[in-house]
């Protein structure tokens, strides 16, 4: 894995630390806290890192935040870009919310969603890493609908279905889904929901 010289705290010779490693610590950090929540000191903490090696390999707070949500997309939500592969519309949500409901279910990584723990925590000086979020998201769910189009194109929904309106809809079970583990929902509950969602969803 990549290394990077870091400046020493005390006198001496610099001392070595895996990016990687930082950036996931970094992730863990914000994840739990959110982006306001997440003081230096604590990602410096569990980062293992002082904050001149921080600046020097990151940039500031807000930049390591953009790179932890970076990885966040890259590792954690890669089942939302397989998803869509899927052969049918009712694939693509099974897929969407089974993956989520793996990932809540997880013990190595805290439960809720970055997004909205950052979101909903957000204030005025935080404004720029809503924005991001939203930026995102709204990326995220045009492929949705662009998916969902397909779908509706092929005869796999029915045409009183808006891909619009359905994307919003399983945007707010997955959130919700996140929302619920965050609040302390147990696997088994969270189990339920999908199932449930799943039963009522428009096609079969």
């Amino acid at each position: 894995m990549e290394q990077i010289l870091a400046p020493a705290a005390v006198k001496g010779r610099p001392r070595e630390f895996c990016v990687e490693s930082a950036l996931a610590s970094a992730l863990r950090v914000f994840w739990s806290r959110g982006y306001e929540g997440a003081s230096m000191s604590e990602l410096t903490a569990e980062m293992g890192i002082t904050k001149p090696s921080l600046y020097a390999a990151f940039g500031n707070k807000e930049a390591l935040f953009h790179k932890a949500l970076d990885l966040y997309e890259r590792e954690k939500l890669a089942y939302m870009r397989y998803a869509l592969d899927a052969p049918t519309a009712r694939g693509v949500a099974e897929k969407l919310l089974r993956g989520a409901l793996e990932i809540q279910m997880s013990t190595c990584d805290p439960k809720g969603c970055l997004g909205v723990i950052s979101m909903s925590a957000c204030g005025v000086e935080a404004e720029s890493i809503k924005a991001e979020v939203v930026k995102r998201r709204a990326s995220s769910e045009a492929a949705m609908i662009a998916r969902f189009e397909r779908a509706k194109e092929e005869g796999d929904l029915p045409e009183t279905i808006e891909p619009v309106a359905l994307v919003r809809y399983l945007t707010a079970l997955l959130q919700g889904l996140s929302v619920q583990a965050g609040s302390g929902a147990t696997c088994q509950e969270l189990s339920q929901l999908v199932e449930t969602s799943l039963s009522v969803w428009p096609t079969r």
